[in-house]
């Protein structure tokens, strides 16, 4: 970012207006640019009908249903349409070309409602009911569907939420939303087209990840088939489970702040791999002061009820929430790591076999009687090539991890173009 632009940006931070910009109700842009148009200055609207939930397909007349908007066309455009109908559905509902903006008509929230993508593909496509269309000739539809999550646009819509439990938005609530655009079509096009290109590195980069897990998920299958020389061991027989012993009770909350890190259910659901935190601590006092124990670092902490099956190794010294065991295991026994790794290769499969009640759980017993697939040499638990197979994983870990965190970073910076290209901050050659 070059130094004109971060005193720009500096300025209208510290609510200033810079040089050869103006300052709007509903932002600050370019002096040449348009400002002064709504949405209905500049094209029309219509609505979709029809393509009933029960008439859609695989195959057919291509088409886009409202709940598609949300839940299949997370990105600002699209080109294909994933959802079809037969014929004489279609002919029910309302074709649709090229370059036509699709507003849901109803959601959940009146931050959900009016999400918007533009229809970019070059065949006709059918728009169902609860979808709001718009069609202009004058400003390029691309940019004008990356404006709609600027942040006045967003704000708007959601004033115009009428309902409760489902919100809803109109054509002529739409109507009013402001539109700010440069003059040239050329420079629309460039804008929109600079965006494109970063949707598509994000887009890369998820595809990326979603394979990166794929991989894992078959080499965590893989890995643990027996093998010759590989022996089942009894988890109970090699392991030390450790009982939690107990939440505080609410006499001692206010121990709920000191240097020891205290550990719930959701924690070892949401952390992934490792803990080394929590937004909880609990004073040494707290824990005397309770049944609660403290967990050694390296502990697998396993969650017996809700996520039950989930795990995740300690990689501090912590006390837990009741219903999590503690996996030590043994010397000369397993891999921390590679038990790790066994456990969660099962999880999915050892969440159905909870005792059902108001809350599925695991007892104690069940998890002692885990059959662990496990490599042998010369009649001995071989812990060396646990750790080698723990590498492979950790491995693959590792590499989903910095890309996630590369992902998150572009998608930052992409953010921030997309909100200093469409007020003219950062400016484009065209």
């Amino acid at each position: 970012m070059n130094q004109q632009i971060k005193q720009r940006i500096e300025q209208i931070n510290n609510g200033q207006v810079p040089e050869g910009y103006k300052k709007t109700e509903f932002g600050i842009f370019l002096s040449d640019w348009v400002t002064d148009k709504k949405l209905k200055d500049i094209g029309s609207f219509d609505k979709g009908r029809g393509l009933p939930g029960d008439k859609m397909c695989d195959s057919g007349v291509p088409c886009v249903g409202y709940g598609d908007i949300y839940m299949k066309y997370n990105n600002f455009h699209f080109e294909k349409a994933e959802n079809f109908v037969d014929e004489e559905t279609a002919s029910e509902s309302l074709p649709i070309k090229k370059g036509t903006l699709l507003f849901t008509g109803t959601g959940e929230t009146a931050e959900e409602i009016g999400k918007c993508v533009c229809y970019n593909g070059d065949e006709t496509i059918y728009a169902g009911g609860d979808i709001i269309t718009f069609k202009t000739n004058e400003v390029n539809p691309l940019f004008l569907a990356y404006q709609q999550y600027q942040s006045y646009s967003l704000a708007k819509k959601a004033s115009f939420g009428q309902g409760h439990s489902v919100v809803h938005i109109h054509a002529d609530n739409l109507e009013k939303l402001n539109v700010a655009y440069p003059k040239s079509t050329a420079e629309q096009e460039k804008i929109a087209e600079i965006l494109m290109k970063w949707d598509e590195a994000i887009e890369l980069q998820e595809k990326y990840i979603e394979k990166a897990n794929q991989q894992r998920i078959f080499l965590l299958k893989k890995v643990f088939e027996p093998k010759q020389n590989w022996s089942y061991q009894t988890l109970g027989d090699n392991v030390d489970l450790l009982a939690s012993g107990g939440t505080p009770s609410t006499k001692i909350l206010k121990y709920f702040d000191g240097n020891i890190v205290w550990v719930s259910i959701d924690d070892i659901s949401q952390s992934g791999k490792y803990i080394s935190k929590s937004n909880r601590t609990l004073s040494l006092e707290g824990l005397q002061n309770s049944s609660a124990k403290l967990f050694p670092k390296g502990t697998i902490l396993y969650a017996m009820y809700a996520s039950i099956g989930k795990c995740a190794i300690a990689n501090i010294d912590c006390a837990t929430s009741q219903a999590i065991i503690g996996i030590v295991p043994s010397k000369n026994s397993f891999d921390n790591q590679y038990l790790y790794y066994y456990l969660c290769s099962i999880q999915e499969r050892i969440s159905t076999q909870g005792q059902q009640g108001t809350q599925a759980n695991l007892n104690k017993g069940l998890v002692e009687s885990f059959k662990i697939p496990t490599p042998m040499k010369d009649g001995k638990i071989d812990i060396d090539e646990q750790k080698q197979i723990s590498k492979i994983l950790i491995a693959i870990d590792n590499t989903i991890t910095l890309n996630t965190k590369k992902l998150e970073r572009i998608k930052q910076q992409r953010k921030a173009l997309q909100q200093y290209l469409l007020n003219g901050i950062v400016r484009v050659e065209v």
